[in-house]
């Protein structure tokens, strides 16, 4: 069910509706977004890191905002979608709050970060740090609207989370051995994730929803790579695909326990590796035409991430036409892409999205 704070009495005198008491309209379950770059509306323009991790500048934003925004892609990211299918305003970055509208939910999502603490230390918001956030925003939410419609609005609200993708981006760029086998490291992720999780529930939270990871290996970053290390048929980076189906594997095991652990809990995966792998494989059946290539970058697929110059290398190459394009840059998927996976998020079958949609999420009561 909505949370209805305040009634709209109307009253209709002759022939027109008056308005005689509307204190505030009756609002949708907040929003209370966490993790990556697939979800970060610009929190990293507001923290002491490097252009490597932003996207605050051109070609990023074009399509929609006209300007960069610090959305790692063209245009509206997927909470930018979710906030429309769910009748919010979008859902502003961390630090842009201020005072204003913390009822519908924050987003506290860091381009580049990861689960691990270790992940990008120092340039980026890791999971802890945003699960901090969240609990500031718990104290202010609490102050604004007082205890009792406080909680409510957080046990209503759905938290959504893309992460650890950058996690598994480590093990596969490290310059020396690295010193964790892969089920010590999953270990460390699902460790750190199960507390993160644990942490908004104490605050009250109630409704999860998990992103898998996509083929990590079939990003144009990781078919370039490939072709750098000597795979001359531009294929897939299969090591990468596979530390991301580890993770998969071991997500609903973990949602399972903490279901049974923590009264009230309900979550919802969405396969997003499913979708990522459907789009490359029939992009046609998205509306799209160009699944291997980036529409932004430079060299084999478009696979280095320059696009906007800003970075380590700066040459690049726009595309003509962005809306034909699965990826926007080497590693982020089109706004295009996003809508249509916005769809299956909300509206879809148990194929892509269980046991919930996003729809019937919002709608449930705690």
């Amino acid at each position: 069910m909505a949370l209805i704070s305040n009634l709209c009495i109307f009253v209709l005198v002759a022939h027109f509706a008056t308005t005689v008491v509307c204190h505030e309209r009756p609002h949708q379950a907040a929003l209370f977004v966490f993790g990556d770059s697939i979800f970060d509306p610009g929190n990293n323009n507001y923290i002491n890191t490097i252009a490597s991790f932003q996207a605050n500048y051109f070609p990023y934003g074009e399509s929609f905002f006209k300007y960069p925004t610090g959305r790692n892609s063209n245009g509206r990211l997927i909470p930018d979608f979710i906030a429309e299918y769910a009748n919010l305003p979008f859902i502003l970055p961390y630090f842009e709050i201020g005072k204003k509208h913390l009822v519908h939910g924050v987003n506290f999502a860091s381009g580049g970060s990861g689960c691990l603490a270790e992940t990008a230390r120092g340039f980026v918001i890791d999971l802890q740090t945003q699960l901090k956030y969240f609990q500031n925003v718990g104290k202010l939410l609490q102050k604004k609207v007082g205890e009792t419609e406080s909680k409510q609005i957080l046990s209503n609200a759905v938290y959504i989370f893309s992460t650890v993708s950058n996690d598994m981006f480590a093990p596969l760029f490290a310059n020396s051995s690295f010193p964790y086998s892969d089920t010590e490291y999953l270990q460390m992720i699902m460790g750190n994730l199960t507390s993160v999780l644990k942490g908004i529930y104490k605050e009250g939270g109630r409704k999860f929803v998990m992103f898998d990871l996509a083929p990590l290996g079939c990003l144009p970053l990781m078919r370039a790579l490939n072709l750098q290390i000597g795979v001359t048929n531009g294929s897939c980076m299969e090591k990468a695909t596979n530390l991301a189906k580890m993770f998969n594997s071991a997500l609903p095991t973990m949602f399972k326990k903490l279901e049974k652990q923590l009264p009230g809990f309900k979550y919802t995966i969405f396969n997003f590796f499913k979708v990522i792998a459907d789009s490359i494989h029939n992009p046609t059946k998205y509306g799209l035409k160009i699944s291997e290539t980036a529409c932004c970058g430079t060299g084999s697929f478009r696979g280095i991430l320059s696009c906007g110059g800003k970075r380590q290398v700066k040459e690049y190459e726009l595309c003509k036409n962005v809306k034909d394009y699965l990826f926007f840059d080497s590693v982020h998927p089109s706004e295009q892409a996003y809508l249509k996976y916005t769809e299956l998020l909300w509206n879809g079958t148990l194929d892509v999205v269980a046991p919930y949609n996003l729809k019937s999420f919002f709608e449930l009561s705690t």
